[in-house]
């Protein structure tokens, strides 16, 4: 039996990749993808300096693999340096965007209120968030996983409209690029109470069509261990993404 919501599958390219070198990879992971796995949805979020580029090429192959940004600023317009508006994003042909990752907590000083920002303003132009969630290892050892990132999500949907459409990725930021996981078990309980999480803020049936995502050294090696549980519906991936062939083993692992 296949899973309520249809699987998504998102390739976070981080700071990797020139414009030549996106545009061979997005497509290699073009042709791939091309060959099948229809039941699945696929988005690469490169750098911003790549996204007309991978839009090109997914443009030229007529694919139904989605263009996605890592980041966004939550104005319009405005004398905002170096910043990326949603505007900029939603003419570039994004479709998602990714936000909060904790590389932007951690190292750019991003708050719950900042993404929570961002997260409003992306709804506003109807790009998808990808609201992305997760706890240290100290904090998973005090037992604190659950209440961490639930805190994360409902901070983050905070004022937003129940009809919205928003993905959430659980990545524990210990097992982000460190080749180390939780159990499919213990994934798959934070999934539950994050969804669980989107019921309370929007009620049952948006919390059963919100996506929920996981993320964390996802790869074709373990990839088979974590997609079969029932509240994981794709993943966001990282490293493995760089890899034509791989992510797209991640992509068959959920389109099955």
């Amino acid at each position: 039996m296949g899973k309520a919501r249809r699987p998504l599958v998102a390739g976070n390219w981080k700071m990797h990749k020139t414009t030549a070198e996106a545009t061979d990879l997005s497509q290699r992971v073009s042709y791939e993808y091309s060959q099948d796995y229809d039941g699945v949805d696929v988005v690469l979020c490169p750098p911003f300096t790549d996204l007309r580029s991978v839009r090109v090429v997914l443009g030229f192959d007529r694919s139904d693999i989605q263009l996605g940004a890592q980041d966004v600023y939550w104005e319009d317009a405005g004398a905002f340096t170096g910043a990326i508006s949603p505007v900029m994003l939603k003419e570039l042909g994004c479709a998602y965007c990714i936000v909060g990752h904790s590389e932007r907590r951690e190292r750019f000083g991003e708050t719950d209120a900042t993404v929570n920002a961002k997260v409003r303003a992306l709804i506003a132009h109807r790009i998808t968030p990808i609201v992305c969630c997760g706890e240290s290892l100290a904090v998973r050892e005090e037992g604190r996983a659950l209440e961490f990132a639930t805190a994360q999500v409902r901070a983050a949907l905070d004022g937003t409209p129940a009809d919205a459409s928003v993905v959430v990725a659980y990545e524990p930021i210990w097992s982000i690029g460190t080749g180390h996981t939780p159990t499919p078990e213990q994934a798959d309980e934070v999934c539950a109470a994050i969804r669980a999480a989107v019921a309370q803020l929007h009620g049952h049936d948006a919390a059963e069509k919100t996506r929920v995502l996981y993320g964390g050294s996802m790869k074709p090696a373990n990839v088979a261990q974590f997609a079969p549980m029932p509240h994981i519906d794709g993943g966001l991936i990282g490293a493995a993404a760089l890899d034509a062939f791989d992510f797209i083993h991640i992509v068959k692992a959920f389109a099955c």
